[in-house]
């Protein structure tokens, strides 16, 4: 995307408006004065990021102290609550500071974009809801009140509804649920992003190749990828994972290795209208190698709608995984996800209907937050769609 505007919202390009507040207030409650100022969006997430982390390092200061010196995910975890304390003030006293300066250049069309995605308030709020997950998974070991792989006492503690010590309850082999939702949370969560992100990368890479060079080499590309998509994916799924052990890495790299055609499509879409523009026969004219043209020009202006359906196939990519565990061809026991939990649970939904509730209203609202944000990036990343 290319080019600039000359307003914004009525005002000049880069007039801004002035925060309440200031930085005293942005240096106590890094986030507040956006939300005081209007800009709710990013303010909330900043300010929820760093109440959320320094309540963490009240409530857990032993774990946090201890967890440099432990398992890698501790340190991962630790890490994380150190970068986003210091993302969060330092984003918002670096924002405040400049709301009062007026840009003289123009406004990209990515600033538009952006400028039109903050007006989605429930994209918006979808976002909320995915950075907080992922950086609720992140942070488990400091925050899980149990480890989830921990039996208690099977006699007593065995699919106990909720209460102080277990506020999601226990399941039947009287493990702690909410531990497990947040382990689980992990698994399902980091699944879906690194098989999208392989899927992704792949499908653009072959969509532009059979855009830009056509004839033949096109022919070829599509009818494989056709063929790809007429079979039945659940099927070449569990083929293959029921052939092989199973396991996380398997599972990424089978659900990554399948559901790139799509991606391919739209990429060569994309490529083919592109492939005709000026900026593009320029560059041949120059004498620029195919794999620049490709990678510096084609693929950076069809990014668009990949960033909307990998947005679309995270969430889609969550619930594969889920019905892959529920099948038992997912992740293993005694690991956690998502998945597994619903599995569990469909055998308790009388006695222990909690079992199955809570995973399956994570999978829900996670699933409903990415296709929330799809939506509102669809609608923000095309200018005739933009109010």
């Amino acid at each position: 995307m290319s080019g600039a505007a000359t307003t914004l919202e009525g005002r000049a390009p880069g007039a801004r408006r002035g925060l309440p507040g200031g930085r005293p207030l942005a240096a106590l409650f890094p986030g507040l004065p956006h939300v005081l100022g209007g800009r709710w969006g990013t303010g909330a997430m900043a300010l929820l990021t760093w109440v959320g982390m320094l309540w963490i390092v009240l409530r857990r200061w032993d774990r946090v102290v201890a967890a440099p010196g432990g398992a890698w995910d501790e340190k991962l975890a630790v890490a994380t609550l150190a970068a986003s304390l210091v993302a969060s003030w330092g984003w918002s006293w670096r924002s405040v500071g400049r709301a009062h300066e007026v840009r003289l250049v123009g406004v990209s069309q990515w600033e538009l974009a952006v400028t039109a995605f903050a007006k989605n308030r429930t994209a918006v709020a979808g976002l909320i809801v995915i950075v907080g997950l992922y950086l609720i998974a992140l942070v488990t070991p400091l925050i899980s009140p149990h480890d989830p792989n921990v039996q208690y006492d099977l006699q007593t503690m065995r699919l106990v509804g909720m209460s102080a010590s277990h506020p999601l309850g226990t399941d039947h082999f009287a493990r702690d649920v909410l531990s497990r939702l947040l382990y689980g949370a992990r698994i399902s969560l980091t699944i879906g992003f690194v098989a999208v992100g392989i899927s992704v990368t792949i499908g653009t890479l072959v969509g532009a190749i059979a855009g830009f060079f056509g004839g033949l080499v096109d022919g070829v590309i599509m009818r494989f990828v056709d063929m790809v998509i007429a079979f039945p994916q659940l099927v070449l799924l569990i083929t293959i994972i029921a052939i092989f052990e199973p396991s996380i890495f398997l599972i990424v790299t089978v659900l990554g290795l399948t559901l790139w055609p799509g991606t391919a499509r739209i990429v060569r879409g994309e490529v083919l209208s592109l492939r005709e523009r000026e900026f593009v026969q320029a560059a041949e004219a120059l004498g620029y190698p195919k794999r620049r043209i490709i990678l510096r020009h084609l693929i950076p202006n069809a990014l668009a709608p990949v960033i909307v359906a990998a947005t679309l196939g995270i969430g889609n990519t969550i619930v594969l995984e889920a019905g892959l565990s529920f099948l038992g061809l997912g992740v293993q026991p005694p690991t956690a996800s998502w998945g597994t939990m619903v599995s569990v649970g469909r055998d308790y939904l009388l006695d222990a209907w909690w079992l199955a509730t809570f995973p399956g209203l994570a999978i829900v609202f996670t699933v409903l937050s990415f296709n929330l944000v799809g939506d509102g990036l669809r609608d923000a990343l095309d200018p005739r769609l933009r109010s």
